[in-house]
């Protein structure tokens, strides 16, 4: 397989986060005792800003028509009563639907492996709409797609951040894992803020094919190249950039030898629950399923995964767009969650998604909707307190109390900080180190949602 030079690259993340074994004589098998602790969280960030409006909307009498009262018919992205995919949160009295194109993972809902949670985003501690108004200390440019993606990622809401919460994770667990050189972080989706820790680095895999050296043959050319590369990051080894340079080029050449039978393996109980064929969500979520199956060999107690689905900015032509979208993320989602229970791992594996932002309740011209901020999301897993709602779902009043414009622009009443929070707790980050993974989560009185 042919492989770009950005594609190789990013492979060579990795290196930072562990140690050469080659350099040391050790073999890179790296098969230790299976983990009797294990978790792994999956982040799906859904780029673009996904409507949420859309996705979670009242089913009851009342709630619909609050809804229908200003997504009628005639506004070109109206989800009809018959069409919602009704559930009843067993913490609440009002009935929601889901959005139609869900119908894969909303029996989820029912069976309590699914939750809700209702108008979350970026925060810099809890605000009122007059505050707001006010200019009172709101987050950096919000409805921006750059920023917002980075807020969502980091945590971080008043200035920019070079690491993510997910790769701040990979720094407090990564003692976990003890010797294991399989970093704790893995992006499917490239090069990611939500992967960056301090003192650790992600692994960058394809969706499909391997990466790393490839040219591992046992002809005299193949030995002669492997020869010639190894004399190569033996040399300038008293420059620190180099030395370092070199030692993640032999670091991913050594994660490549195990990770790469594994992500091009033919892992049947896997593969037999994904239909890949058009579904980038769904090829993604397939080789996290692989590197969950192989834990065991490398070593690992805790992973965290990203995989992501674009296209969510919906100016126009929403309706078609979000059903072609959120089937692939309904598929995906459900067929992973398959794949966790035929590995016995349901209960260890939480998924969750994140997305820039959430958009306009009022329609936008053309069948669309603009750039908002508060936002709903799904937390899937065995773990996961499911059957329910959690935060506050907004009232869809136009210029009303969670309104900050006159377009629908939810005010969050639940910050990324406590979403984030409650999976980090469950992931086994000690209270005492939740105020490094997450600065700004003492802005805000509830620490926990409750979710897991």
């Amino acid at each position: 397989m042919n492989h770009t030079r950005r594609e190789f690259l990013h492979a060579l993340s990795a290196g930072a986060a562990v140690a050469s074994l080659s350099r040391f004589g050790v073999s890179p098998s790296w098969a230790q005792s299976a983990p009797v602790d294990y978790k792994a969280l999956v982040c799906i960030f859904l780029f673009g800003g996904n409507d949420g409006n859309n996705v979670v909307i009242g089913a009851d009498t009342a709630g619909y028509a609050e809804y229908a009262a200003v997504r009628g018919v005639s506004s070109g992205i109206n989800i009809t009563q018959s069409e919602l995919l009704q559930i009843q949160p067993k913490n609440s009295s009002r009935v929601f639907g889901l959005h139609p194109s869900l119908a894969k993972v909303h029996p989820l809902f029912a069976s309590g492996q699914l939750a809700v949670l209702a108008n979350v985003g970026p925060l810099n501690r809890p605000t009122s709409k007059a505050a707001y108004l006010a200019g009172t200390d709101n987050p950096y440019q919000l409805f921006s797609h750059a920023d917002q993606q980075a807020q969502w990622q980091s945590t971080s809401s008043d200035e920019p951040s070079r690491t993510g919460w997910g790769g701040r994770l990979a720094d407090a667990v990564k003692s976990m894992n003890g010797s294991a050189a399989m970093p704790v972080t893995t992006s499917i989706a490239g090069n990611v803020l939500f992967a960056q820790g301090s003192t650790t680095s992600a692994l960058t895999v394809p969706s499909s094919g391997t990466f790393g050296l490839t040219d591992t043959g046992t002809s005299s050319a193949a030995r002669a190249r492997q020869q010639a590369l190894a004399a190569l990051l033996g040399e300038g080894r008293d420059h620190t950039l180099v030395m370092e340079t070199a030692d993640g080029l032999a670091n991913a050449i050594n994660l490549s030898t195990v990770v790469n039978p594994v992500i091009s393996s033919n892992n049947a109980t896997v593969q037999a629950l994904f239909n890949t064929t058009g579904n980038s969500l769904a090829l993604q979520l397939q080789q996290v399923a692989k590197l969950i199956a192989a834990r065991d060999t490398f070593g690992v107690k805790r992973q965290v995964f990203f995989v992501s689905l674009g296209g969510f900015d919906t100016h126009t032509g929403q309706l078609n767009t979000q059903v072609n979208l959120l089937t692939q993320v309904g598929d995906a989602m459900k067929s992973f969650y398959d794949a966790t229970a035929a590995l016995g791992v349901a209960d260890k594996v939480t998924s969750f998604t994140l997305s820039d932002f959430g958009r306009t309740f009022k329609p936008a011209a053309g069948g669309g909707s603009d750039h908002a901020w508060g936002n709903h999301h799904f937390i899937m897993g065995g773990a996961v307190k499911g059957g329910a709602m959690y935060g506050t779902f907004p009232s869809l009043a136009l210029t009303g109390p969670d309104d900050v414009s006159s377009e629908g622009r939810w005010l969050p009443s639940t910050s990324v900080d406590q979403y984030a929070a409650t999976l980090a707790s469950w992931f086994g980050v000690t209270d005492a180190q939740l105020s490094t993974v997450l600065p700004n989560l003492a802005a805000f009185p509830t620490k926990n949602l409750g979710f897991l």
